[in-house]
């Protein structure tokens, strides 16, 4: 069993969906369940929106879960769980404002110690607990981790080991009773029978003390692996609040799905990115060992490529199921050399079939245009292009082709570049290529 924990706090960014897609990618292989688990014991942050948003995303993307768990309906289990290791001395609890935390983890940084809490509040009388409690204090509660050494087998880093209480004592429970990830996570895990947890590797020293807190509560550990983390284009972090890596923003651009899913499967692998591979393709490839363990960056123009290629090697009947527009074999055949993304697709839709197109001719090439219109042939055919510029050379006396062709190109579709036209001229009817040349058409 495997599961995706968001919290929706925000839309989902491409880091999310690359762990959402790994997560998937091996539940596939290991022949296996997966879940989607919400993380919204966040109240004031956390919005109905943002779940359907990211089941939205992840159903684009292709990712199939068996069911749905909100965190904020489970809550009596975490209490129940918390009072049991309040009982047995696992869970204790700590006076200290937030104010007073920060000076200390400040003070231990400044000397040159790591800023592990002190468990100060273990030694606090009765006489104090009761002075802070008069105060109006209320307790946040931390785990108490033993002494002993927290190890395991990584599925990606190997061997990983904390010693002689290297890390603090995580809080459990706000001081308004909250209970908090590390809690509500073993809890779950534990519940719904997860075997394996694959998440970013900001998550390693969670999960050391998340292990001590299975042990407690005598749950069976699932196996652990940590990939290594996703930056942006200039080592920035990722953020729900940055659109430009949502996987929102990525759709309006007209990112494929396939394309996205290709790219984020396999970077940090070594494997090539050369062929768009479907989700059970990507699953069979999925092998732990060809992961890096270094952080990997996300670079937009290598997904662009990526979803150019994919584009461009689409025939004509699988395009027409990706877009909404009613495209002919012939249009699609002429522009797909010259697409990046679906928006290409859509911006030579106008150009072609667009009834108020406006010419960019410059006066300067005035005698060429009337010349191309005199000489441009009844018939619109195959070989058209070749014998009209042709005419023209002849006719006007210029010998390089290049100018005429780029004089009708920019008259004919207002661009400097484009798909062929020998392509494009067999899209318009001779009438329309002549209202684009005619200036007088357009007074």
């Amino acid at each position: 069993m495997l599961r995706f924990a968001p919290s929706p706090t925000g839309n989902l960014h491409i880091g999310n969906a690359r762990i959402a897609l790994l997560n998937y990618l091996y539940s596939i292989k290991q022949k296996t369940k997966f879940f989607l688990r919400f993380d919204d014991t966040d109240k004031e942050r956390s919005k109905e929106e943002y779940i359907f948003s990211i089941k939205e995303d992840l159903i684009w993307l292709g990712i199939n879960f068996e069911n749905y768990y909100l965190q904020s309906k489970r809550i009596k289990m975490y209490y129940e769980i918390s009072e049991k290791l309040k009982k047995s001395g696992k869970l204790y609890a700590c006076y200290e404002t937030s104010e007073e935390l920060e000076l200390k983890r400040k003070i231990l940084l400044k000397s040159g110690k790591p800023p592990i809490y002190d468990r100060s509040s273990l030694n606090l009388t009765k006489k104090q607990i009761k002075e802070y409690v008069s105060e109006g204090r209320k307790p946040h509660w931390r785990l108490l981790l033993d002494e002993n050494i927290i190890e395991w087998n990584d599925l990606i880093h190997k061997s990983i080991k904390f010693e002689n209480l290297s890390i603090s004592d995580p809080v459990l429970l706000r001081s308004d009773n909250t209970p908090l990830f590390t809690l509500t996570s073993v809890v779950d895990d534990a519940d719904l029978n997860v075997s394996t947890v694959l998440r970013g590797d900001d998550h390693i020293t969670n999960t050391a003390a998340q292990i001590k807190l299975f042990q407690y509560i005598g749950a069976d550990l699932p196996n652990f692996g940590h990939f290594p983390l996703m930056t942006g284009p200039k080592g920035s972090n990722m953020s729900k609040r940055l659109n430009n890596f949502s996987l929102k923003d990525l759709k309006l651009k007209k990112i494929s799905s396939d394309a996205l899913n290709t790219y984020l499967a396999k970077m940090g692998t070594g494997l090539s990115f050369e062929e768009i591979k479907s989700l059970k393709e990507l699953s069979e490839e999925f092998e732990f060992k060809n992961f890096s363990k270094s952080s990997i960056q996300y670079l937009p123009e290598e997904l662009i490529r990526l979803n150019s290629k994919y584009l461009k090697n689409l025939d004509y009947s699988e395009i027409i199921k990706v877009t909404k527009k009613n495209i002919t074999k012939e249009f699609w055949n002429a522009i797909k050399s010259n697409i990046e993304s679906l928006d290409d697709l859509d911006v030579w839709f106008e150009i072609i079939y667009s009834k108020n197109f406006d010419s960019k001719i410059s006066d300067e090439d005035l005698k060429i245009i009337q010349i191309a219109i005199e000489c441009l042939p009844q018939n619109i055919e195959e070989n058209t292009w070749s014998v009209w510029t042709e005419k023209i050379s002849k006719k006007s006396g210029i010998k390089k082709g290049k100018k005429i062709f780029l004089v009708l190109r920019n008259a004919i579709t207002g661009l400097n570049d484009g798909p062929e036209m020998k392509l494009i001229i067999q899209l318009l009817e001779r009438k329309e290529i002549i209202n684009r040349l005619d200036l007088k058409n357009k007074k």
